[in-house]
């Protein structure tokens, strides 16, 4: 199969990929079940085709490049692509369900996606294959097809993503239920003056936010750790060694660990969606999936909404 003008072929990249991997062309042979000679013949092709030397050779071994690591890289994903699409055409031919991969924020493993994968499985008896990162990790998968829909947050690309709104959330501490901000209807900048605090990554957009909060009341932060992934903030809070600044939707999934939450002001707004590849064909299995996405999400409003309604405290986390 040829994959572009330059005269590249699948079969080319497949080899290079089993040389890197095995460490040599023997080896790689070996386990592609081809001879050696063949093996060097299409490295050597696949060097000419791109311009590029990828091995240095001696006597007896061949060396990677940097430049072969960097395209390692990029086959890979190339080559991942490819056999999730295999996998899918083997399944419309066959008539088997299609599996579906949805990427997220690993957060929301706690509440949301199983909720997500149950309501698929009942409705379209499919597959899902759950994959994590940040936001920008989220749009990565889904441009470059290792995932089929994410959960997401705007701002994003229009050119590049369609979406469908499924949420959106204003800024809440999180504490243990013994802290004294239990008795708090709110939480404001001067409140966190000697408080120990969780805070996210400061490349965050929002840990800016707090922060300028903060110090604009006079309240230097008092930083016990730093995290760079919505999740890891739980267990210091939940062991009573600090509060932490999220929002109502992400606050949500902590549902188990019995944490209180309380509004935040000055506060953000956050809005979540569910995002895919733009101008994406959906099958059966997707519309399914999608609005499966959207269920959970309401579920979750809803059951905070019941909370607020029996006069417990407010936007509070335990179940």
């Amino acid at each position: 199969m040829e994959l572009l003008q330059s005269g590249l072929k699948l079969r080319q990249l497949q080899i290079f990929r089993e040389v890197l991997r095995a460490g040599s062309t023997r080896r790689a042979a070996s386990a592609l079940g081809i001879s050696q000679p063949a093996v060097s013949q299409q490295v050597k092709q696949l060097e000419t085709a791109l311009g590029i030397t990828l091995f240095e050779r001696s006597t007896n071994r061949i060396v990677p490049s940097r430049e072969a690591w960097e395209l390692l890289r990029n086959v890979e994903l190339a080559l991942t692509s490819l056999g999730r699409l295999e996998a899918s055409i083997f399944a419309m031919k066959n008539e088997e369900q299609q599996q579906v991969a949805i990427a997220a924020p690993p957060v929301f493993g706690f509440v949301t996606l199983p909720k997500v994968v149950a309501t698929i499985r009942t409705n379209a008896a499919s597959t899902v294959r759950s994959i994590s990162g940040n936001y920008e990790e989220v749009g990565e998968h889904i441009l470059s097809g290792r995932a089929d829909l994410g959960i997401s947050r705007l701002p994003l690309d229009p050119r590049l993503f369609e979406w469908a709104p499924i949420g959106s959330a204003r800024n809440v501490c999180i504490f243990h239920p013994k802290h004294r901000f239990s008795k708090l209807s709110c939480i404001e900048a001067h409140d966190l003056a000697g408080e120990t605090i969780v805070d996210i990554d400061p490349e965050f957009a929002s840990h800016q936010m707090n922060f300028n909060a903060l110090r604009f009341a006079g309240v230097e932060p008092d930083i016990l750790v730093e995290y760079d992934s919505n999740g890891y903030e739980v267990g210091f809070v939940s062991a009573g060694l600090g509060v932490s600044i999220t929002n109502e939707i992400i606050a949500r999934e902590y549902s188990a660990f019995e944490l209180e939450a309380r509004p935040v002001d000055p506060s953000a707004l956050y809005h979540y969606v569910a995002i895919w590849q733009r101008g994406r064909t959906f099958s059966n299995t997707l519309e399914v999936s999608l609005e499966a996405i959207r269920l959970a999400f309401a579920s979750n409003v809803a059951a905070n909404d019941i909370a607020r309604d029996m006069d417990q405290p407010a936007l509070a986390v335990r179940r």
